[in-house]
This record gives structure tokens, sequence and C-alpha cells, in this order.
């Protein structure tokens, strides 16, 4: 079960469900550009609403099974949508659990967000795996050529004492092959 986790400046993740849909597609609309380098899968030129509805459908159907655990970051005043972030299945190395995703609206950029909601699902999933005596590996995977989230990936392997990859891993987007920097994270931390 995916629980709702507490963020400082009044923020909180809630797990996500259909009932965002409008907020996602307003924040979407904000820059869909930058919401494409997150979710390369999104087809612009087909039905965006669709697709995210599919997505939410996806991610709420799935949230029980652990294998999924998505949230939406929310102010816990206003109730805005910030972004996404969640622990997904796209995995490219056997053995991993997981894969950390992250998209904060352009509005909300640059104010250290993400790296404060991975550490606290980070926080979380290390607490549960020392519990349970799991083990779990976590991957981020960015395009070389976004540089907010490679500073973000960075920052957030450095914290959580992962290491970065050094060959590029090439990940199927559309009909292609695109090089991406992969980073491991490794839980329960030592």
């Amino acid at each position: 079960m995916t629980p709702e986790l507490e963020l400082d400046r009044g923020l909180s993740l809630k797990p996500v469900n259909k009932s965002i849909l409008p907020f996602l597609l307003e924040a979407y609309n904000e820059d869909p550009n930058a919401a494409q380098t997150a979710l390369p899968w999104l087809d612009a030129s087909t039905n965006v609403q669709g697709q995210l509805s599919d997505m939410l459908f996806d991610v709420e159907s799935q949230a029980g099974a652990d294998r999924l655990h998505f949230w939406w970051v929310s102010n816990a005043e206003t109730n805005d949508f910030i972004g996404l972030i969640g622990l997904g299945d796209e995995l490219q190395l056997v053995g991993s659990s997981y894969n950390l995703g992250y998209w904060v609206r352009p509005s909300f950029q640059r104010q250290g967000i993400a790296i404060m909601a991975a550490n606290r699902i980070f926080s979380w999933l290390d607490e549960r795996a020392r519990n349970e005596q799991e083990h779990h590996r976590i991957e981020i995977t960015v395009h070389p050529h976004n540089t907010a989230g490679l500073a973000t990936a960075t920052r957030i392997c450095q914290a959580w004492q992962g290491e970065i990859v050094e060959e590029f891993i090439g990940i199927e987007i559309g009909e292609r092959t695109v090089p991406h920097r992969l980073h491991i994270i490794d839980l329960p931390r030592r």
C-alpha cells in the first residue's frame, strides 16, 4: 500500500488516483515540452488527456500490489498540484526493484522539491527494507542532455551513497534507442 508522506514547507506526498487528472492536465499545459522530458512515453500528437488518464488508472489499479508507488506532490494548505514522483517498474538492470521518476511543474521548479520528495520516499523505503529484512535497488535514469534532471539525480545518489554508472544505458523510447545516464541506490543504506 502506498502511504501518504509528509514533507517540509507544508507539502505532502499523496498517493496518485484518477481524481488528479484535471490538475495533471493543467500542469502538463504549463509546459508540454518539460512534461514530455519527464514522461518520454507521452505522445503529444495523440490524445494527451487519454494517455494521462490511462497512466493514472494503471498506477491506481496496481497500487495495492506493492510493485508501483506513485505520489503527487501537494501543498497541504492550497491543495495545489506541484508534481509527480514515483517508484515504477521500468527497469534496466536485473535485480532492481524500482526506478525513481519525478516531474515538478515549471512554476515550482528550482526549489529542491524533487530532492526533498525523493529523500522522504527513500527514508520510507529504507525503514521498510530494514523492518522486513529486504533489499531494494532503485534506478534513476536521466537523459544526458537533461541538465537539471542529472543534477537532481546526482544529489539524490550522493545523499544515499549510490553510484553513477559510467557507461550510458540505451532506453527504448518510441522506436528509437536513446542513451541515458543510470544512477543506482541500494537500500537499506549501510
